[in-house]
């Protein structure tokens, strides 16, 4: 079985995106709702969205930094392998089956999908190629739909309980760790970041990060310059 772990803060725009497309998916499989004691609605969303979801659905009040929500919410998971998805982007019908079909191969032990950024804006096609570009050389992140074996996971000791690049430092070592793979279908990853802070901007910021994060500063440090990006809380009687 896969587990499949989402970390949330403030998502409730979000998470009933990635909750009716997983609704739809084929495979075995739960989902954990890993919060970051969200301020607006997102538990109530998710707990709407548990009764009539056809697989084990739960909700996980803990706290921050996510690296923390990912490592609780993983010792508290059933499945053989984890597969941790960010709560802005969709899940293709056959994506789980894809990765229980790649991981027959007793040599994988993780990896994660492609990806395409939704929407038609010369942005929106730049940082799709930019990303399946660095997938080529081993370079990937969160937003891909990182998935990894349970065993690995706990020998690795997880994640590094960071403010930032968590995500980054833990796929270094899984790439350490053994053999990986890109899969298809292509997970559909939300634009909201560019959309709402703009594409140089988002450039220039994930650059400079990179960078300093490479020559040793520290990620305490490069979080007072990388803000989340949530789009405005809907008011009740909107719709999704």
């Amino acid at each position: 079985m896969v587990s499949v772990i989402i970390p949330t803060y403030n998502e409730e725009r979000r998470i009933m995106r990635i909750l009716r497309s997983l609704k739809l998916a084929s495979g075995d499989f739960e989902v954990l709702v890993a919060d970051g004691a969200s301020s607006d609605r997102t538990r109530e969303a998710v707990e709407e969205a548990a009764l009539g979801f056809p697989r084990r659905l739960e909700f996980l009040a803990l706290a921050r930094p996510r690296a923390a929500q990912l490592n609780r919410a993983a010792k508290q998971a059933r499945g053989e392998v984890f597969c941790f998805l960010h709560a802005d982007l969709r899940v293709p019908a056959t994506g789980i089956e894809a990765m229980a079909s790649a991981l027959k191969d007793s040599q994988i032990v993780g990896g994660n999908f492609r990806i395409r950024f939704e929407g038609e804006s010369g942005w929106n096609r730049f940082f799709t190629w930019a990303y399946n570009v660095r997938r080529h050389f081993g370079i990937y992140y969160g937003d891909s739909g990182v998935f990894i074996r349970r065993d690995v996971f706990f020998q690795m000791d997880g994640f590094k309980p960071i403010p930032i690049m968590d995500d980054y430092e833990f796929i270094r070592r899984l790439e350490r760790a053994g053999r990986t793979v890109c899969l298809d279908p292509e997970l559909v990853v939300s634009d909201r970041r560019w959309r709402l802070d703009g594409g140089l901007h988002t450039l220039l910021t994930w650059t400079r990060i990179q960078a300093l994060y490479s020559l040793g500063v520290s990620p305490e440090r490069l979080d007072r310059w990388y803000n989340p990006v949530r789009e405005p809380a809907r008011s009740p009687d909107a719709q999704e």
